[in-house]
This record gives structure tokens, C-alpha cells and sequence, in this order.
């Protein structure tokens, strides 16, 4: 609780990657390097979703050059 009295829950991201429009450019490893890698296939994967902070993951995501990755906060789609 904080010190209103308010309940603050924090809702973690969720990051998807769709392997068919990747193209392994690394656009998201340039904004989210602890967040994003690129797997042996040559194809972005998460290695950490907590790994940067949400602006940087989001600003990751925004970069994709295919729009090959979604991420949402709970039920809102925020790329």
C-alpha cells in the first residue's frame, strides 16, 4: 500500500514475437539489449522480459522494422 492508502499492483509486460515478419535486424536489442537477443536461428527472442525498463522495451518494439513484436501491459496492446 502506499501512503494514500491506494494499492499500487504493477503489471508486468508481455512480449510477443512473430517468428514469420522477424527479419533479425536486432532493432530491439539496439533499444532493449538486456530484454532481446537474437536466438541461434537469427530471429529476435526474449531473454528477459524484465531486463529494461518498460520505455526501453516498449521504444525496442516501436523499432522492429516488420512489426514483428507486440508487447501489453494486462489486456492493453501498448505496440
Amino acid at each position: 500500500m502506499t501512503s494514500s492508502g491506494a494499492t499500487v499492483i504493477a503489471v508486468a509486460l508481455r512480449i510477443e514475437i512473430d517468428h514469420e515478419k522477424c527479419m533479425g535486424q536486432g532493432q530491439c536489442i539496439y533499444w532493449a539489449p538486456a530484454t532481446f537477443d537474437l536466438g541461434d536461428d537469427g530471429l529476435s527472442r526474449v531473454v528477459d522480459v524484465e531486463g529494461d525498463p518498460d520505455d526501453k522495451i516498449v521504444l525496442g518494439a516501436k523499432g522492429c522494422p516488420t512489426g514483428a513484436i507486440s508487447v501489453w501491459q494486462g489486456d492493453e496492446r501498448l505496440v
